[in-house]
């Protein structure tokens, strides 16, 4: 009953900000390009859900996450109102909305993707924290192609919208570094937290080098077995 609680409350809290953010937004044609990948990460979550359920921590980050998107998607990623506040703070007429975003993406999403690291591929010890910041890196660094691509060929007003670059040349690789640097953070967050309660921790960390007795080569020797057979 608790967790349906939980699942409520955080399907409440994005569907009223979705409302909210769907309701006149700023640039209609960039809300439109930015909900496309919220329409499928919505569907993605509905339909792998019983298939894999993620812990209530993870689904409450990814949630928290999606409502900072939708949030963006409302005003464009360049012209959210407290993200000018932001930049005051920093010392910057840059709205730094879109800068805070893709750090937060890579503080909030790196634990989700570590939970299917573990549970799915069965990732231990050293190979828990680099996988799933190998694969946080990897989407951070996709999305910004995703981005060009989606620019390139819609029109040129949404396109620069969807960008968000605010004439910064090296927009992409900022929002890529800030990305890397959250999923860092969290990692080493979590990985302070098993040192302290996981009492098999540093023996994980250490197997988690060394092949098990059975390991063999792959390329012509995985070829030549799999040939044979």
């Amino acid at each position: 009953m608790k967790k349906k609680i939980i699942y409520f409350i955080l399907a409440f809290s994005f569907t009223i900000t979705w409302i909210w953010a769907a309701i006149e937004p700023l640039h209609y044609a960039d809300w439109v390009l930015e909900n496309v990948l919220v329409l499928l990460f919505i569907i993605l979550i509905f339909f792998t859900g019983k298939l894999f359920e993620f812990s209530i921590f993870s689904y409450v980050v990814m949630t928290i996450f999606m409502i900072l998107h939708v949030i963006g998607s409302h005003y464009t990623y360049a012209e959210v109102p407290w993200g000018y506040t932001l930049g005051e703070w920093l010392g910057t007429e840059r709205n730094m909305y879109d800068r805070l975003v893709h750090l937060l993406f890579g503080v909030l999403f790196v634990y989700p993707v570590r939970e299917m690291s573990v549970r799915i591929a069965k990732t231990k010890g050293f190979w828990g924290y680099f996988v799933p910041f190998m694969i946080v890196s990897s989407f951070a660094g996709f999305y910004e192609i995703i981005e060009w691509g989606a620019a390139a060929v819609v029109d040129p007003e949404a396109g620069i919208a969807f960008l968000g670059s605010q004439g910064d040349i090296w927009d992409a690789q900022k929002d890529m570094l800030l990305a890397i640097i959250g999923s860092l953070g969290t990692l080493l967050i979590v990985m302070i937290i098993h040192m302290i309660y996981n009492k098999a921790f540093y023996h994980e960390f250490k197997e988690s080098f060394k092949l098990p007795k059975d390991d063999k080569p792959m390329g012509e020797v995985l070829l030549d077995e799999m040939m044979k057979k």
